[in-house]
């Protein structure tokens, strides 16, 4: 397995690698956990050669935000990508990615404001970037990314349509602990207590679908159920609870058309993300 640091070794490489067949890129930012793994294992059945990221973005945090304190493990995170077939790690530095005197940045106007694009603003100007930049450097020819974060997965699908990108965008389901809590860097901040009560996000979701299936498509009744039920969770503060259309992320009132249900709760540190959809909706171009 390869380690670059700099971008044009890491063109080197990755030209290298494209002469010879095909190549997947996961970006990440680290701490890698057992989603990251599903998605390079993915990336390596699919692919010739597989190509992970790991960058702490720091574009896409507000001030009062934790990058400072988002967890690492380079030796942990190198060793993963190792044992899982990686032929290629790129672990650039800040500086490398964001040179001095730097000024442009990819944003969209329209997703981006709902959801996670409401409550952080400026996040998706930041992800959209670095995502943008990863892609153009490492130019791969498909890219991988989990469900977990629907809202990004469906800017990343916009910005790779509109601009032109030549690759293909994969988007992987939710990768969950036992219980059903979505994988997350962030669940390290967790109190075994808070813990404990994180569940409460998947069964609310699981709530949502049982509703869905009694024949229920009013869009605030739904929300009104899924929000009761995380307040049962007394360390929990919800931060956001949305029923969108599922491919547009556009605000809707009764559900017609795939939806997705997609919520946002604090517990201590940790800001928790989760959704599932309602309906028949799929990835796929």
């Amino acid at each position: 397995m390869l380690l670059a640091r700099d971008i044009k070794q890491t063109k080197r490489y990755t030209i290298d690698f494209k002469r010879n067949g095909t190549l997947g890129l996961v970006p990440t930012m680290g701490y890698l956990h057992e989603g990251h793994v599903s998605l390079i294992k993915k990336s390596v059945e699919e692919c010739k050669h597989t190509a992970v990221s790991i960058f702490v973005n720091p574009t896409q945090f507000a001030p009062t935000e934790d990058l400072a304190a988002y967890p690492k493990d380079e030796e942990g995170d190198l060793r993963k990508c190792r044992d899982a077939g990686v032929d290629l790690v790129f672990m650039p530095t800040v500086e490398e990615m964001y040179p001095e005197g730097s000024t442009v940045y990819v944003s969209e106007d329209v997703i981006s404001r709902q959801l996670c694009g409401r409550d952080r603003p400026g996040h998706f100007r930041g992800v959209l970037t670095v995502v943008a930049k990863l892609l153009n450097i490492i130019q791969p020819d498909a890219a991988y990314f989990g469900a977990k974060d629907f809202q990004q997965a469906v800017l990343i699908k916009r910005m790779v349509r509109d601009l032109d990108f030549p690759l293909k965008i994969k988007v992987l389901p939710t990768y969950r602990e036992p219980d059903g809590l979505a994988m997350s860097s962030r669940n390290k901040y967790l109190t075994a207590e808070e813990r404990k009560q994180a569940v409460v996000l998947n069964q609310s979701l699981k709530l949502a679908e049982r509703v869905y299936k009694d024949g229920k498509r009013d869009v605030g009744k739904i929300q009104k159920a899924v929000n009761s039920h995380i307040s049962k969770a007394s360390l929990g503060e919800i931060v956001y609870v949305g029923i969108l259309d599922a491919y547009d992320l556009s605000p809707i009132e009764n559900i017609s058309r795939p939806a997705v249900v997609a919520l946002a709760v604090r517990f201590g540190k940790a800001r928790l993300i989760d959704n599932t959809v309602l309906g028949d909706f799929s990835w796929e171009d």
